[in-house]
């Protein structure tokens, strides 16, 4: 059984990256019909022949390898005087035939990302509803209501705009005397009280919920303390509320818990603008929760990030469907972009980027992440992929580079300006130097990839 659910997911896998192959070529197929263009195939994979069949003017293949495709039309890699040839086509239709595969891929990510939200019963807004007892945002400038709409210059438009944004802070170290990590440790130390009470298995849900309420009142107190000596009265209080409901503990055998402020520790933070009552502000150097997720981590001195507050939630009905298709598909273009800009600027590096194979390992890992709970999740991560790789395409083929579709999309807009076209041998050699350049790069990542797996540094293993 498990064998066929690992080939069900590889053919659900092969078919919807077919689908994004399809969408793209396609786009350039119907404009240039549309257009009057001459296409003399149109593929489906690459390398030998499975199915092909001719019907009017076009050659219709599905080949071997589902690795690609191509649009093959007349007079589109060198001239042609053939009645319907690309080259002799009006400069303003070439130039959409040359667009219209990227834009067909964004088009599919709509899609695709409306069966993918369709099925959530609520979405995530970006409005605060609640912290963690022990929250750092809590107590350096965030507050229950706030509704998050910038981070770190980053705009956010939804729940994942805001988990892109708070990845991707930077961490710096922060002094252990400052009042700001006083009251995180306060605050920490009065959950080690409640959890000594959280793991107790005879408390029924009832019990545990009044503990877990004094210590949220508690540490609600804590993060709003104007000084360290008041953060400890109010540590000292909550604790001993905590412990009060405790009818066997001996409350003269109290101390108050040790807060640690001699050493420095690391904190991602950034400035998050806010919409609190109806007015815009600005709050600056928010912290936000830091800690290792093991001991190597912390040797390495490799903190994560994570969120240590709740969102209120989105009601789902068609306009919020819609809503949400809309904006996380843009959210998405906008996460790609923004990569691209922050690997040109250095805050992603080379070991961030992967190839085919990385891309296929990504693939790998989340459909078994998904297969943990259920076939239906794991379908749903690799859709969730899926649109990350048809937007990512619609992008970067949009990029002003030799041998995209953007390339060839500047040619042509030069063209249309001086009412000259670019020779073709010009275009030819430029376009030949960028798909040569490419390729090597795409070489190149994919054997970091393969090292990557080979060592087991590979992202996530």
């Amino acid at each position: 059984m498990q064998i066929l659910t690992v080939a069900a997911l590889i053919v659900i896998g092969i078919l919807l990256f077919e689908l994004i192959i399809f969408s793209h070529e396609f786009g350039h197929f119907i404009t240039a019909k549309l257009s009057g263009v001459k296409v003399n195939e149109f593929a489906l994979g690459m390398g030998p022949k499975i199915i092909s069949f001719v019907k009017g003017e076009t050659r219709y293949s599905l080949r071997l390898f589902p690795i690609g495709g191509y649009c093959a039309m007349e007079g589109e890699d060198e001239d042609s005087e053939e009645k319907g040839a690309f080259n002799n086509a009006k400069v303003w239709k070439r130039m959409i035939i040359i667009i219209a595969g990227a834009v067909m891929n964004i088009l599919l990510g709509f899609v695709m990302m409306f069966a993918f939200t369709v099925q959530a019963d609520s979405y995530s807004s970006t409005t605060i509803s609640q912290f963690q007892p022990n929250a750092f945002t809590a107590n350096t400038g965030l507050q229950t209501g706030d509704k998050i709409v910038e981070v770190n210059g980053y705009s956010i438009w939804n729940s994942r705009d805001l988990q892109f944004a708070i990845s991707t802070l930077p961490y710096e170290t922060v002094e252990g005397n400052t009042l700001e990590v006083y009251k995180e440790r306060a605050t920490s130390a009065a959950c080690g009280v409640y959890n000594k009470y959280a793991k107790d298995e005879s408390l029924s849900k009832d019990e545990l919920q009044k503990y877990y309420n004094a210590l949220s009142e508690g540490c609600s107190k804590i993060n709003k303390a104007a000084s360290k000596d008041e953060a400890k009265k109010l540590l000292d209080e909550t604790c001993k509320s905590i412990y009060a409901l405790d009818k066997s503990y001996d409350m003269s055998k109290y101390k108050t818990p040790e807060i640690d402020t001699t050493t420095s520790r690391p904190r991602f933070m950034g400035d998050v603008k806010v919409v609190r009552d109806g007015k815009e502000i600005t709050l600056e150097n928010v912290q936000f929760f830091t800690y290792y997720a093991d001991e190597d981590a912390e040797k390495e001195n490799k903190p994560t990030v994570a969120f240590d507050f709740a969102v209120e939630p989105i009601e789902k009905n068609v306009g919020t469907v819609l809503g949400e298709t809309f904006t996380q598909t843009c959210s998405m273009a906008k996460t790609v972009w923004t990569s691209l800009v922050w690997l040109v600027q250095g805050r992603f590096t080379f070991n961030d980027m992967s190839g085919p194979v990385g891309i296929a390992t990504a693939v790998t890992q989340v459909a078994s992440m998904g297969l943990q709970t259920g076939f239906g999740d794991a379908v749903n991560n690799i859709l969730f992929v899926m649109i990350l790789i048809t937007v990512n395409l619609g992008i970067v083929n949009m990029l002003p580079f030799p041998a995209l579709d953007g390339g060839r999309f500047l040619f042509l807009l030069i063209e249309w300006i001086f009412k000259k076209p670019i020779p073709r041998k010009a275009e030819q050699i430029v376009n030949t130097v960028g798909l040569v350049l490419l390729l090597a790069f795409m070489l190149i990542i994919s054997v970091k990839d393969v090292f990557q797996l080979v060592t087991g540094t590979f992202p996530g293993m």
